[in-house]
């Protein structure tokens, strides 16, 4: 029972101490691994690279691949392009178990002790990250040496030496195991430290050792199926397409399991590895040689996970479409008719995010906010993208009218910006009302509904009015918004005679005058735009 509890143990600070790693890792990192899988990834070689940099930075593939299943359901990455990193993850992955096989466990504990001293001695948020990352490496080691002293014991235990015998003699048994562990403790690389453990203690043979490896990269898929629950159609088909790759690599190198393990048998005696160095060896080799194997073919590789899951992709494309920088050096009049486009996209995704948000106060529906966020996400992006071509473009000698036109973009892209984060403030006061169960009654939901399509009729004037220069139309947001000002007072003041009256709650007070707050500000950012386009036909 001390073995069991000792292993047990093991596993658990090993996993805690991974965990910990890669989290001060990626605090360090903040955004830049983020903005660097968006930047670095515009096919899918580098993202290939990208995938293996990454990975390497936050030890951690599951995050990596986590993150990029993120990205393609926020429309940032292609499938082909996610694809390319997860294979990139596989192989950066492998830096883990090297680092595992460089037997350092004797000094686990005075790493602990300098990582605690940064975290509880220093008030500066980048040494407590740091402190972090060292606590969690020296636990990481820890961890490995309780793991390897519980199964050390294992060696002379008849059980697992049959278990052993057979997965020696059936290496697909040997494939099950490593799948079905590694997909309960959801970390191929405590799965593959296990495995070191067992190899370096006598306890399994390199030939019932490899078939488990295999089986590790297989279980591993199990975290991006679980993060695609729910996503949209191109975030599934990217989890797809990590079990398909390793379920492929598994089973070629498993044709070839004989002069595989003929190999790292020779790179263990001509190198002079250790057996948890070995197995290293050997989870790098698989892992390479799976891409080398596979990395032409990942357009074939989307076009099977396109098919075995149809349906539209729902993605939002958050990156700009027409902002060609050579335009900016050789025809500036140009340049602004391309962020005028741009930010006529930018404008069409608060339209759809108020629709969506709208749909959430209606539903209660989880779906709608999500894709309430991801047009705001995709509205911000377009915001910090357009603003920074325009000022490129300022540097440039303008005319008196493309002057004018320049200004105004900014002004527009800036009033189309607080829109979003007014849609995105209501959806968090849907959030909260079906968090605390507020109930509001039917003439609020009513009076809402009135406003809100006031509001949307309003934004899709201005819209309407920037994109076909329309006088008329401009004119006539004006006149919208003017209704909207005296809409808000009128519903304050009906809603306070239903709460006199005791038909709404004071909580639903707060959750309907301030829906009613956002929308009335919707309204002037939205009158903003059409004077814009009054104030250029001048």
């Amino acid at each position: 029972m001390d073995l069991l509890f000792l292993f047990l143990g093991g596993i658990g600070i090993f996993l805690f101490g991974m965990k910990f790693m890669s989290d001060g890792l990626t605090k360090i990192a903040g955004d830049r691994l983020r903005d660097l899988l968006d930047r670095f990834t515009s096919n899918p070689l580098k993202g290939v690279l990208v995938g293996i940099v990454v990975t390497v930075l936050l030890q951690s593939s599951t995050a990596t691949i986590v993150l990029t299943v993120g990205l393609v359901n926020a429309g940032f990455m292609t499938l082909t392009q996610a694809i390319g990193v997860i294979m990139g993850a596989n192989v950066g992955t492998t830096t883990t178990a090297i680092i595992i096989g460089i037997n350092i466990s004797a000094y686990a504990l005075p790493i602990i002790f300098l990582g605690t001293f940064f975290i509880f001695f220093f008030k500066n948020k980048k040494l407590n990250n740091i402190g972090q990352v060292i606590f969690g490496f020296g636990a990481l080691f820890l961890g490995l040496e309780f793991m390897g002293d519980g199964v050390e014991p294992l060696k002379d235990n008849a059980f697992f030496a049959e278990l052993t015998l057979s997965m020696s003699d059936n290496p697909i048994l040997g494939v099950i195991v490593g799948t079905v562990f590694t997909a309960i403790i959801q970390s191929s690389t405590a799965a593959i430290g296990l495995l070191q453990s067992f190899y370096d203690s006598g306890a399994m043979d390199l030939n019932a050792a490899l078939p488990v490896l295999f089986g590790d990269n297989i279980g591993t898929t199990i975290t991006a199926v679980i993060a695609s629950i729910g996503a949209s159609v191109a975030a599934k088909r990217t989890a797809l397409s990590h079990v398909i790759f390793n379920l492929i690599g598994a089973t070629v190198i498993m044709i070839l399991l004989v002069p595989f393990t003929n190999l790292i048998v020779w790179f263990e005696e001509t190198l002079n590895l250790s057996p948890p160095m070995t197995i290293a060896f050997a989870h790098g080799t698989y892992n390479v040689a799976n891409l080398l194997l596979q990395v032409a073919f990942i357009g074939v590789l989307a076009t099977i996970v396109t098919k075995l899951i149809p349906g539209k992709s729902e993605e939002i494309e958050y990156k700009a479409k027409h902002l060609d920088p050579t335009f900016i050096q050789r025809a500036p009049s140009i340049a602004l008719g391309q962020a005028r486009a741009e930010t006529l996209r930018m404008a069409n995704f608060a339209e759809l995010g108020l629709e969506e948000v709208l749909k959430y106060l209606h539903t209660n529906n989880r779906k709608n906010a999500e894709r309430t966020i991801q047009y705001e996400e995709a509205i911000n992006n377009l915001d910090r993208t357009i603003t920074d071509y325009l000022m490129q473009i300022s540097n440039r000698s303008l005319s008196s009218d493309d002057s004018f036109t320049h200004t105004m973009l900014l002004d527009t892209v800036r009033d189309i910006e607080r829109i979003g984060d007014h849609m995105e403030n209501i959806m968090e006061l849907v959030d909260y009302q079906i968090k605390n169960k507020v109930i509001l009654s039917e003439d609020a939901k009513a009076d809402l509904e009135e406003m809100f399509t006031l509001t949307r009729k309003t934004l899709k004037d201005a819209v309407y009015a920037l994109e076909h220069h329309d006088v008329e139309a401009a004119r006539a947001t004006e006149q919208q918004e003017d209704e909207i000002d005296k809409m808000e007072r009128k519903m304050r003041k009906k809603h306070i005679m239903r709460m006199n009256e005791g038909r709404c709650s004071g909580s639903a007070g707060i959750v309907f005058v301030d829906i009613v707050s956002n929308l009335e500000r919707i309204g002037d950012h939205s009158v903003n735009i059409a004077e814009a386009v009054l104030n250029e036909e001048k």
